[in-house]
C-alpha cells in the first residue's frame, strides 16, 4: 500500500485524491487474492520445515489439521519401540524340557508363516534350527483379528503359535503364573499349544488348547521417544497407545516411555467386536488387543467427542484407523499399504 501511493503520489505526480482512490482500489483486490497467497506461503513453509524432520506430506490440508491435533493415537511396536524384535528365553510347560520345546517350535515355525512378519522372524533366527521338519496338512496363517497361527498335522493334531490369553482363556488360563512377571516387565510372550481336532473348516477355534512352551520377545525402546512424548505433552495433546499386544505389557511400556496416566489400561478382547467404545475411549490411555476394526471404533469414537485424532502406524492393521483420523501419519519402516493411506 505505501509503495503504490508513493509511485502515485511521487512518481506520476498524480494528486493526493486520485493516489489514495487508486491505492485503496488496488488493496481491495488484494485482500482475497493476498490471503490465498498468504495460506499457500504459510503451508509451503510448513513442508519445508516437516522434511527438515524428517517427514514428507502428501497431502497440504493435514498441515491444518496437523496443527489443530489434540489427541494422539499411536502404535507400540514400530513407534514407541523399534521395529526390530528380540526373541527371548523360552519356557517349557508340562513337564517338558528346554530342548523339546525349543524342538517343537522350531519344526513349528519353519511349517508354518513364521517369516511373513517381525515375530515370526525374530523366532525363527533364535529358534528355526531346531526340532524335526513338518509336513502338515493344513496351514492357518496369522490373523490382526484372532491374534494367532496354526496348522493342523495329517493326524488331526493342532499345533497354535499366538496370544495367551486368546487362546488358553483370560489372563492366559493354566499359564497365568509365568505370564504375570513377563507383562509387569513389559515384555510379550506367545504361546505354543497343542491339541487334538480344535479347528473346524472355517478355522474357529473350539476349544482350550494345551500349552507346550512360552516364547518371550522383547522390544527396545526408541532413544528418542521419551523426548517426543515430553513435546506432545507440553503442546496440550493427549497421547494414546493401541495396540494388538496384552495390555499389560504395553502399559508397562508406555509407562517407561514416559505417557501420561499409563496406568490407565483395558484389554479389548474382552469386549464383543461391536461394542460401543465411547466410554473405553475417553476414560483409558492403553489400549491392548485390539483388533484393526477396533482401532476404527476408538478413533470414531474420539472423533465423535469433539476432539481432532492423529494416528500413527506402521503396519497393515492400521489401515482402517488411519483412513478414520483427522491426520494420517505412517512411518516410512512400516508397510507400504499404511504410507499409501
Amino acid at each position: 500500500g505505501v509503495v503504490l501511493f508513493t509511485r502515485s503520489l511521487l512518481l506520476l505526480d498524480l494528486g493526493l485524491s486520485y493516489s489514495v482512490s487508486s491505492t485503496v482500489a488496488a488493496l481491495v483486490g488484494m485482500i482475497p487474492e493476498g490471503l490465498y497467497l498468504l495460506v499457500s506461503v504459510a503451508l509451503a513453509v510448513s513442508v519445508l520445515n516437516l522434511s527438515r524432520e524428517g517427514t514428507l506430506v502428501h497431502e497440504l490440508s493435514t498441515i491444518e489439521n496437523l496443527a489443530r491435533v489434540d489427541v494422539l493415537c499411536l502404535d507400540k511396536t514400530g513407534t514407541l519401540t523399534e521395529e526390530t524384535l528380540e526373541a527371548g528365553e523360552l519356557i517349557p510347560l508340562g513337564g517338558r524340557t528346554r530342548a523339546e520345546a525349543e524342538a517343537l517350535l522350531g519344526s513349528f515355525l519353519r511349517a508354518g508363516d513364521a517369516g511373513d512378519n517381525a515375530t515370526g522372524q525374530a523366532l525363527l533366527e533364535r529358534f528355526g534350527g531346531a526340532g524335526e521338519t513338518w509336513s502338515p496338512a493344513r496351514t492357518v496363517p496369522f490373523s490382526s483379528e484372532r491374534k494367532w497361527s496354526a496348522l493342523v498335522q495329517p493326524d488331526g493334531v493342532c499345533w497354535f503359535l499366538g496370544a495367551p490369553e486368546l487362546l488358553l482363556g483370560p489372563e492366559g488360563g493354566p499359564c497365568r503364573a509365568q505370564l504375570a512377571p513377563l507383562l509387569a516387565a513389559g515384555r510379550r510372550a506367545l504361546v505354543l499349544a497343542r491339541g487334538q481336532g480344535l479347528l473346524d473348516g472355517a478355522d474357529h477355534l473350539l476349544g482350550a488348547p494345551e500349552p507346550v512352551a512360552l516364547a518371550v520377545l522383547d522390544h527396545r525402546l526408541r532413544p528418542e521417544a521419551a523426548e517426543t512424548l515430553r513435546y506432545f505433552r507440553a503442546q496440550g495433546v493427549a497421547v494414546k497407545v493401541i495396540s494388538g499386544d496384552s495390555a499389560r505389557s504395553v502399559a508397562e511400556v508406555a509407562r517407561r516411555a514416559g505417557v501420561e496416566g499409563a496406568e490407565r489400561w483395558i484389554d479389548l478382547s474382552a469386549l464383543p467386536p461391536e461394542a460401543d467404545l465411547s466410554a473405553a475411549a475417553q476414560s483409558n490411555t492403553v489400549f491392548g488387543r485390539v483388533t484393526p476394526r477396533q482401532k476404527r471404533s476408538l478413533i470414531q469414537a474420539l472423533r465423535q467427542q469433539g476432539h481432532t485424532v492423529a494416528m500413527i502406524g506402521d503396519g497393515v492393521n492400521d489401515v482402517l484407523a488411519l483412513k478414520e483420523a483427522d491426520c494420517s501419519v505412517a512411518l516410512a519402516s512400516g508397510s507400504e499399504a499404511a504410507q499409501h493411506v
